[in-house]
């Protein structure tokens, strides 16, 4: 009889979900008698990591060769509902029919999506680069400014939040600006972040390093600051003052797909499911939730999983293994990933790149530039589809650190 493991969402943790489960499977010698299947949109790994860049070339590979050769099935639909008690899930086809299939494990892979409130005018007018096709209406609308009569609010783009995603889009303006509206265009960058300081999460140790390049790059940071209205002219922020901006660029916040409501179990301030040591989702038997819809433990002392690429790819490689181990006698594997980096793209500045929680800078400039490159174009992009190779790169206790 065969078992049938569905996976949610072919995103970072989503695709090595489903690598990790076939290696699982082939190593057991179970290939044969569990189905894989993978249920998203479109067989593409976007790379939102890097949909703040000017270029969007191949920020979408295509998957479908590299799950042909792992044995793996891919539906081009969305889940729409979770039945943890029939063990099945409702799924809106990409023809617009409508599916159920069965499973014997679930593997949650469905990721984050920027949060976007209730604030007059952001859907209107606001931009984001959360995925592809926003980043491609962004790109469109910059390259559309030259066409524009110079004016205050053409050249100036206003960066909503501070945070990771934030500074990067912010530091990359300047210079995007001026290769679209000419080199003595009076570009303006502004960025506005609700907390007292630029890069709240960051810490302290990394600020003086960020400051330092936003002055060089040329954006100005407006902090506790935020915005109450967004019009076809510009901002009004939460303090009253205006600001001429034709473009808008939001970025503040994260919160986890809304499925992983459906699970019945706890969730945090994000909406990630609170899971055990193998990912397991509690409260809903079968089931295991990984990348930014779970909220795991990376180690001892405390720490969680960030919302972030670097975390999902090792949590997608534990969940699918465990979702497959569970079913065919294998040892699950516990989650754990205590080293924790980050790497900071400050535009032409070059990028910050630290070291542990604390964030104790290690690179700057041109050599984290450097580290940023690597990550962006080698590391974080799907193997080739070859099934050794991938099967090689997909162990539970695989993790890329510099």
């Amino acid at each position: 009889m065969i078992q049938n493991v569905i996976i949610a969402g072919n995103g970072f943790a989503g695709l090595w979900a489903a690598i990790a489960a076939a290696r699982a499977a082939h190593v057991a010698g179970k290939s044969d008698e569990l189905a894989i299947t993978v249920v998203s949109p479109v067989a593409e790994l976007h790379i939102r990591p890097r949909l703040y860049e000017a270029s969007l070339d191949n920020m979408a590979p295509e998957l479908g060769p590299l799950f042909t050769a792992v044995g793996v099935r891919h539906v081009a639909g969305r889940i729409e509902k979770i039945d943890t008690q029939a063990r099945q899930v409702a799924v809106a086809l990409n023809d617009g029919s409508h599916t159920t299939l069965p499973y014997d494990r679930f593997v949650l892979a469905t990721g984050s999506q920027v949060v976007t409130p209730n604030v007059p005018g952001l859907a209107e007018y606001g931009f984001n680069v959360d995925q592809l096709q926003q980043a491609e209406r962004l790109e469109r609308h910059l390259q559309g400014l030259a066409a524009r009569p110079q004016s205050e609010a053409r050249d100036t783009v206003v960066v909503v939040g501070a945070g990771f995603t934030g500074l990067e889009t912010a530091t990359e303006m300047p210079e995007r600006l001026r290769a679209i509206l000419g080199q003595d265009a009076k570009v303006r960058v502004l960025m506005l972040e609700h907390a007292p300081v630029v890069g709240p999460e960051l810490g302290a140790g990394p600020r003086p390093v960020i400051e330092e390049a936003l002055r060089e790059v040329g954006v100005e940071a407006i902090t506790s600051a935020g915005v109450a209205a967004i019009g076809a002219g510009g901002v009004v922020t939460s303090d009253g003052r205006s600001f001429p901006a034709a473009t808008v660029i939001w970025t503040a916040g994260m919160r986890a797909n809304p499925l992983a409501e459906q699970l019945g179990g706890e969730v945090d301030r994000f909406g990630r499911v609170h899971a055990d040591p193998y990912l397991r989702a509690p409260g809903a038997d079968g089931v295991y939730v990984t990348g930014d819809v779970a909220r795991a433990a990376t180690d001892d002392e405390g720490n969680v999983a960030a919302m972030s690429c670097q975390h999902a790819l090792s949590l997608g490689r534990v969940a699918g293994y465990n979702a497959v181990a569970e079913l065919v006698g294998l040892p699950l594997h516990a989650y754990s990933q205590p080293k924790y980096v980050t790497c900071l793209d400050l535009g032409p500045w070059g990028a910050l790149y630290t070291e542990g929680w604390d964030r104790q800078v290690k690179l700057t400039r041109e050599e984290g530039k450097a580290l940023k490159r690597t990550i962006n174009t080698q590391w974080i992009y799907p193997p080739a589809p070859d099934r050794d190779a991938a099967f090689a790169l997909a162990r539970p206790d695989h993790v890329i650190v510099p």
